[in-house]
């Protein structure tokens, strides 16, 4: 067990108090939104999950703020091995698509969550391809979408997807 905030009050001179506790995560993490969103203070959790891909540099998998899940962009990477999934940018967007369903999963929220998402391409000649693996993932009520080419991207990926999702849906 980890130490967890237990209570969290604000004194008349607006001062945030917190008491530290030794207690399950679930009922620290619900006193501590139930009492933020009172006082109006944002939220920010960061969000992660072994069932995709660790972080490559200094950012987190995504990050959970005020409702919104804002997803790093996921590049092609087994999550096991860390390596870029082998095949053409067919494989490529169905394992950045799989790595960014995981970590939306992980926060109890689903795909039909996802209101927009950036595409980078190093190939706009491979759009195509693309969204007939994208068509796969989101079906109904697609979200709002954008696609550009680059002039690289990280590991020489082909593609690389990034999302934001709105719910209040948590684990």
């Amino acid at each position: 067990m980890s130490w967890l905030i237990w209570r969290v009050s604000l004194s008349k001179k607006n001062k945030v108090s917190i008491r530290w506790h030794k207690n399950k995560v679930g009922c620290a993490k619900r006193r501590l939104r139930r009492y933020a969103g009172k006082i109006g203070v944002q939220m920010k959790e960061t969000v992660n999950t072994p069932d995709a891909p660790s972080a490559i540099g200094p950012y987190s998998q995504a990050v959970f703020a005020d409702g919104f899940l804002f997803v790093s962009g996921q590049l092609p990477l087994v999550p096991t091995t860390g390596e870029i999934v082998q095949g053409g940018i067919e494989a490529q967007a169905r394992q950045s698509l799989s790595n960014l369903k995981a970590i939306i999963e992980a926060k109890g929220m689903r795909l039909e969550d996802v209101v927009k998402t950036t595409v980078f391409l190093a190939d706009m000649n491979d759009f195509a391809a693309m969204n007939g693996v994208y068509a796969e993932f989101f079906t109904a009520e697609f979200p709002a979408r954008a696609a550009v080419q680059v002039a690289r991207l990280p590991k020489d990926a082909l593609v690389e997807i990034e999302a934001v999702a709105v719910g209040s849906r948590t684990r």
